[in-house]
């Protein structure tokens, strides 16, 4: 049977909790443990699909088709394993199960209530995936903060958990913080004890209190923590702020985490922990060799988290080139042809973010032509891609009002247009093309040298597509589809050969991206910068190179 571990946080949120599970779970992964780690929303949406970026982040999207937490990103990116619908719950998701059953007759007449019909569909779920014998050990991270009025469904579910299942086959870790007061010059345990006065009171105790602090914590302080808090002096563990996210698995290392959650559990500690890429991958972050700048165009840039696997994916694209990426994010709706040369042209490479809707789009498209003509390195996602597309049409292949019907359902020329399966579709939720498709590359194309291989499976989350009537216009004047779904021939890859690195993919490669597996694209992107700032380019004129027609 699998051990569960439950995640849950106190004081305030955005303490790291998914940090913390990923790392915990790396370090019993070094161990040889087979772990998953799954997050359950306290949010009424079904999925984080409808909802806008600057109210969640970035929505992960799964190999399976799910629309996710971001939280998700980080379990693959630090275990280099794949989540699943299951992996991802949310109130919405709970609720909706609960009701269809209820319209059905399966609860025989019975009152619908929290309890026992709410809690056991989440218990059931929280139990899913330690039931496939896959698993050894299920981390659970519960969102929110303890006291939250959406969390209690969830803590009375663990009660009922840990109540049901033998002591030693769940453990419960409570990330709290201990803030640092300036005025005072000293750190403050009272709002981690109320945290877990509160949560005792739901009837849960905490077997492990994990302190996000900014300052190190005393033996008095840990001692003080532990008998107010009823857990023993070695379960305090101390969660200081650290440079990168890459980092608190060795921090936790440093803390005997992995040692004492096994103790708890009563799993064998005697295999010994490998951490040895790990500790390279790390080590190659904090010392590169030289750095470039590349510019992220978005819409959203105002928050790092709207385009999170972009930014690790840059990480692990640089370490992998040993350069530090400096990420320059632009917003794309301050971008016009007056400005483009100040905001781009110092810039090694420049990617253009994916995304939906008018705004901003031809500061996007402006930031394209610029990098086009200028032989800067240009990678395209999703949207970037399309804009790339209508850049084309616009500026090569003189179709000068070419847009996506997205955005002008009446253009002359639709170049980028709507999916013809997407057509009859009304519900927004859940109803994009999402998940992992085939996509077969072209011989000798930069994607297929990127890849090194002819056949590739990439994440999808999309409505729109290249208008393939255009396809054979397109390919005269310069711009090659280079990567094609074999099954119904949509476009997924186009590339300027006559630039030294001009692509752009509809699918995702940022959410494939991970520690030991950097992506071919980011990879490739970060070491087309190197060579553009070192002078290493075609001397063709790239301006004039695309055929016009």
């Amino acid at each position: 049977m699998a051990k569960y571990i439950f995640v849950t946080g106190g004081v305030t949120s955005s303490l790291g909790k998914g940090i913390f599970a990923a790392s915990l779970a790396k370090l019993l992964q070094a161990r040889g443990y087979r772990v998953t780690i799954q997050k359950f929303d306290p949010y009424i949406n079904v999925d984080p699909g409808t909802l806008n970026p600057y109210e969640h982040g970035e929505c992960y999207v799964t190999e399976d088709g799910a629309e996710t937490d971001l939280d998700l990103g980080h379990y693959e990116r630090f275990l280099n394993i794949n989540t699943t619908q299951a992996n991802n719950v949310t109130t919405g998701r709970v609720y909706q199960t609960v009701i269809n059953k209820e319209r059905e007759g399966a609860y025989l007449g019975k009152t619908v209530q929290v309890i026992p019909h709410i809690t056991d569909e989440i218990k059931r779920r929280m139990l899913l995936l330690g039931q496939t014998l896959e698993y050894d050990i299920v981390i659970t991270e519960i969102g929110g903060t303890v006291g939250d009025i959406e969390a209690l469904p969830y803590i009375e579910t663990l009660r009922q958990i840990r109540w049901e299942l033998e002591e030693h086959d769940t453990l419960v870790c409570h990330l709290t913080l201990i803030p640092f007061l300036k005025a005072a010059k000293e750190l403050k345990t009272k709002p981690t004890q109320h945290s877990v006065k509160e949560l005792q009171t739901i009837g849960v105790r905490p077997d492990i209190l994990v302190c996000r602090t900014e300052m190190p914590l005393t033996d008095d302080m840990r001692k003080k923590l532990a008998l107010f808090c009823n857990v023993d002096r070695r379960s305090v563990i101390q969660a200081l702020d650290v440079d990168t996210i890459y980092a608190v698995p060795l921090e936790m290392q440093d803390e005997n985490l992995d040692i004492t959650v096994l103790k708890k559990l009563q799993l064998s500690a005697e295999k010994p922990i490998n951490l040895d890429k790990w500790r390279e991958f790390l080590d190659k972050m904090r010392h590169p060799k030289g750095e470039v700048h590349i510019g992220l165009v978005g819409k959203y840039i105002e928050l790092q988290d709207a385009y999170k696997s972009i930014h690790e994916s840059f990480i692990h694209g640089g370490v992998a080139n040993n350069c530090k990426v400096i990420v320059e994010p632009i917003h794309s709706e301050y971008i016009d042809e007056h400005n483009v040369e100040e905001k781009l042209g110092h810039l090694h490479a420049v990617l253009v973010a994916p995304g939906f809707g008018n705004r901003g789009i031809e500061g996007k498209i402006t930031a394209i032509k610029y990098v086009r003509e200028k032989g800067i390195p240009f990678l395209g996602i999703c949207l970037g891609m399309q804009c790339a597309v209508i850049e084309y049409a616009r500026n090569v292949l003189g179709m000068k009002t070419a847009h996506s019907t997205e955005m002008d359902a009446k253009t002359e020329y639709p170049v980028i247009d709507m999916m013809e399966a997407q057509k009859k579709v009304r519900n927004k939720g859940g109803t994009m093309r999402l998940g992992s498709y085939r996509c077969d590359l072209q011989k000798d194309s930069l994607a297929e040298k990127l890849y090194g291989k002819e056949h590739i499976s990439e994440r999808h989350r999309h409505r729109f597509e290249f208008n393939n009537k255009y396809i054979a216009d397109f390919e005269r004047a310069g711009m090659i589809a280079t990567g094609k779904n074999p099954e119904n021939n949509l476009v997924e890859i186009v590339e300027v050969p006559a630039n030294d690195f001009f692509i752009g993919v509809q699918f995702h490669p940022e959410l494939k991206s991970t520690v030991d597996a950097p992506h071919p694209l980011f990879t490739g992107l970060v070491k087309a910068a190197i060579d553009y700032k070192s002078g290493v380019k075609k001397a063709a004129d790239v301006k004039k190179a695309a055929v016009r027609v």
